[in-house]
């Protein structure tokens, strides 16, 4: 069991309020989703296979959060997850993919963490082999003699050669001889192997050997489920071809580590237990939902490639058995999330039989002008923060006045009332129109220290934003 699902819900939103401002109802549905997999995971195997996950419909406009919220739970999770656009399931054949390729994506993401996990437990391992090849490509060892250059050459070489005795006398020379060198070449190593653990020799070139996997091996076959990598058409009656190239010690180090590594785990175990983590902790995001809900009423053209996609979305979502290249997967126990605007459509325009496949409905709030003032300035990643550190690179230190964020806060809540509301992402806009000038003028400016007050704001949004004129609903 990952991190996450030993977390109570209370700390999965204390987690998600570090990034996301407000949502507090989604994120209490989401973090309840998530402690439900633990509970059930605690269950017996017979009511296990009972209990289903209860998916999830978030409905609110763009830019409030709702992918945001799926983001930072795949960032904070070990468990595969996935965010598919509804829309790319329209039109197949022409730009769309086919609906069954949401699993296929879900289980490489659960190979890529499997896989992963596996490595971090093989590095130590993978190091000291590291350690030992970077060594032996610094100070080779002497190779063994070969039986042609001294010893015993026939059954009466020792009678014509001066006898048993001389010949014994000659081996045990040789032999000492080996000892030294032995001894000389440890030493010599022993040496390498401090000053490399002291990183004193991280830019030297050396030489090594890598695989050769060559790039573009791909056959493609017109569909995604039926590429050929064409090197494993043959599996392994071929041997690895490895390529000698010359490296930095830093840098072979890295590429020995992966390779090494990579050398250590059994990917058969790994593909089985990637399967049965996606089948049981897998989460799919399927945003843009409400953009394959058809509107009520005569249904025709658009209409019946929507309602064709929710009908392929269906099965999955409901539970079936899906195909892929590394065995079949089966989809009941994965969790489903829905977003989308519906600002058109509403979710009862969704077929009835989807609409009761997700049974918890959040809805999102419109962010206020107090939202955005926290976003600028509460989250771990909060976009003042940011800029702040890209203008810091070169030396230059920007202030905002409390006076400043409550304007820009009042702007992107001003500008998203007027024009299309979206959301968060107005603040972009206004930050980077905000900060162009300074940004530009940079290289040639004196100034060490600059402070953004309330007016520089307003001045540089005068022609843009203005309380709304009565004149433009005036026929």
């Amino acid at each position: 069991m990952s991190k996450l699902y030993s977390m109570t819900p209370k700390e999965i939103v204390q987690e998600l309020d570090k990034y996301i401002i407000g949502q507090d109802s989604a994120k209490k549905s989401v973090a309840i989703a998530l402690r439900n997999r633990y509970r059930r995971s605690k269950l017996p195997d017979e009511m296990r296979e009972e209990v289903t996950p209860k998916n999830i419909l978030m409905m609110g406009p763009t830019g409030v959060g709702k992918t945001e919220i799926a983001r930072r739970l795949s960032k904070l999770m070990d468990a595969p997850f996935v965010k598919v656009e509804a829309t790319k399931f329209t039109e197949v054949g022409y730009v769309g993919r086919d609906v069954d390729s949401m699993i296929r994506d879900l289980v490489e993401a659960s190979i890529r963490i499997t896989k992963q996990n596996r490595l971090q437990e093989k590095y130590s391992i993978a190091d000291e082999i590291t350690e030992e090849k970077i060594i032996e490509a610094i100070i080779p060892g002497k190779k063994k003699p070969s039986s042609g250059g001294g010893g015993v050459r026939g059954p009466f070489d020792f009678i014509l050669g001066g006898g048993f005795q001389a010949n014994q006398q000659q081996n045990q020379s040789k032999a000492n001889e080996a000892e030294e060198d032995k001894g000389e070449l440890e030493l010599a190593r022993e040496q390498v192997r401090q000053q490399l653990r002291d990183g004193l020799l991280e830019e030297q070139f050396i030489e090594i050997d890598i695989v050769d996997n060559p790039v573009g091996n791909q056959l493609d076959m017109g569909n995604e489920d039926m590429s050929i990598a064409i090197g494993n058409i043959f599996g392994n009656m071929m041997p690895q071809k490895k390529k000698k190239k010359k490296v930095r010690v830093k840098d072979a180090r890295k590429i020995l580590r992966e390779q090494e590594a990579q050398n250590l785990i059994d990917m058969d175990q790994v593909i089985s237990e990637a399967l049965e983590n996606a089948e049981q902790n897998g989460i799919i995001f399927i945003d843009e939902i409400d953009k394959i809900a058809s509107t009520s009423g005569y249904k025709s053209g658009p209409d019946i490639s929507r309602e064709g996609v929710q009908r392929d979305i269906l099965p999955i979502v409901e539970g079936s058995v899906v195909k892929t290249k590394h065995g079949p997967v089966k989809t009941d126990y994965i969790l489903f999330i829905g977003a989308g605007a519906f600002h058109t459509a509403k979710p009862t325009d969704l077929i009835p039989e989807l609409q009761g496949r997700f049974p918890i409905r959040v809805e999102l709030e419109n962010l206020t002008k107090e939202a955005f003032v926290k976003i600028l300035t509460v989250p771990e990643n909060a976009l003042i923060k940011q800029h702040k550190m890209l203008l810091e690179t070169e030396g230059i230190k920007v202030d905002f006045t409390d006076a400043a964020i409550e304007e820009i806060a009042t702007m992107a809540y001003l500008t998203n009332e007027q024009t299309e509301n979206i959301g968060a992402r107005r603040l972009y806009t206004i930050m980077e129109k905000l900060l162009e000038d300074i940004s530009y003028n940079i290289p040639d400016m004196e100034e060490e220290e600059i402070i953004i007050d309330e007016g520089y704001v307003k001045e540089k949004f005068i022609d843009r934003v203005h309380a709304d004129d009565i004149d433009r609903f005036i026929l």
